[in-house]
């Protein structure tokens, strides 16, 4: 063996590892208020913490030991700092660049390993039901912030055809709305626009239904036409995408457009080797694409990419398909027509 490979090897494993623990530790600091407690107060002793966030001193200060040693913190003269450029991500739920959500994936995904293991032998999946509010409301946390902040403001801003019928009172549907963050978002940005969502998962609804905007959230497909539907982080899901994406083209009014989002990944494996795309990688074996095998859909993963994603649309049916010019870090835009 070669030696060099061979403590390159070793130094992945152990980064990987160091990283997963990061994980359940920045989670520990989200759930806890630690990072709210010091973000924007410079340095600061044990003491400090402690006082500032009401908790136990040793797991505060074994805490603080972790997130220095994992580079969230600096630490010097006795003090801990939580920058400011750490702060924005880490400290400021609500917003579009807050990334406590994706830690908050990690406990429901992985409570589901044996059943994931036991598939890879056996077939089958884990339907989304199984993984419980706490993936629901993770879900919810990762897209609050961009769906509130950028979906009206920025992304549809590509389509000021829509967005004109939207204003003038035309109709909506998120389909695969989750708890309706996109739905909400239109509906604010769009008074007069009619707006519905649609989601087979009851517990998801149910979230939904909370909102006091006037909105017709339920988990029976509408049979109305619409000028715009919506479908985000959907497609790669489904267990029919075809038969699904059919009824989809059926529910489009003349004129009317189909906005999709969906993970941002290449086509081809040799350019997914980035933090991103392996992230993705993992969320699709534990919760994207075990949901799908387990009703007898093909699994396309989280990583499907553009070529599938516009093959699938222009089977069901769909004439015109382009990728959106819209820039983020971890989403692809598109739009179809009929």
């Amino acid at each position: 063996m070669d030696k060099e490979r061979t403590k390159q090897a070793i130094d992945r494993v152990l980064r990987d590892m160091a990283g997963a623990m990061t994980a359940g530790l920045a989670l520990v600091g989200t759930r806890t208020g630690l990072f709210r407690a010091m973000a924007g107060k410079g340095a600061m002793t044990l003491d400090d913490v402690v006082s500032a966030s009401k908790l136990q001193r040793r797991y505060v200060e074994e805490w603080l030991k972790g997130m220095t040693s994992a580079g969230y913190l600096d630490f010097q003269d006795g003090k801990y700092t939580l920058s400011d450029e750490m702060a924005y991500f880490v400290a400021s739920e609500g917003t579009d660049h807050f990334v406590g959500g994706m830690w908050e994936m990690v406990p429901p995904l992985l409570r589901v390993t044996p059943r994931v293991v036991e598939a890879f032998s056996k077939g089958g999946g884990v339907p989304f039901s199984d993984f419980g509010p706490d993936c629901v409301n993770a879900l919810d946390l990762i897209n609050r912030g961009q769906y509130d902040e950028r979906f009206a403001s920025y992304w549809l801003k590509s389509l000021p055809e829509v967005t004109a019928k939207l204003a003038a009172g035309g109709r909506m549907l998120d389909f695969g709305c989750g708890s309706g963050r996109v739905a909400m978002a239109i509906k604010r940005a769009f008074p007069k626009a009619e707006v519905a969502g649609f989601d087979i998962d009851a517990q998801s609804i149910e979230r939904a239904r909370q909102t006091e905007l006037d909105i017709d959230f339920g988990t029976a497909l509408p049979k109305s036409k619409f000028d715009l539907i919506t479908i985000c982080d959907c497609i790669h899901d489904l267990a029919a995408p075809i038969d699904t994406l059919r009824q989809v083209h059926d529910l489009i009014a003349p004129g009317g457009t189909l906005f999709i989002v969906e993970p941002k990944a290449a086509d081809r494996l040799e350019d997914n080797k980035n933090p991103v795309a392996t992230m993705f990688y993992g969320f699709s074996v534990f919760h994207c694409m075990t949901q799908s095998l387990a009703r007898g859909g093909p699994g396309l993963g989280t990583c499907m990419g553009p070529a599938q994603t516009e093959k699938l649309v222009r089977e069901a049916g769909f004439k015109g398909f382009k990728m959106l010019d819209i820039k983020s870090m971890t989403n692809l835009f598109y739009a179809a027509t009929p």
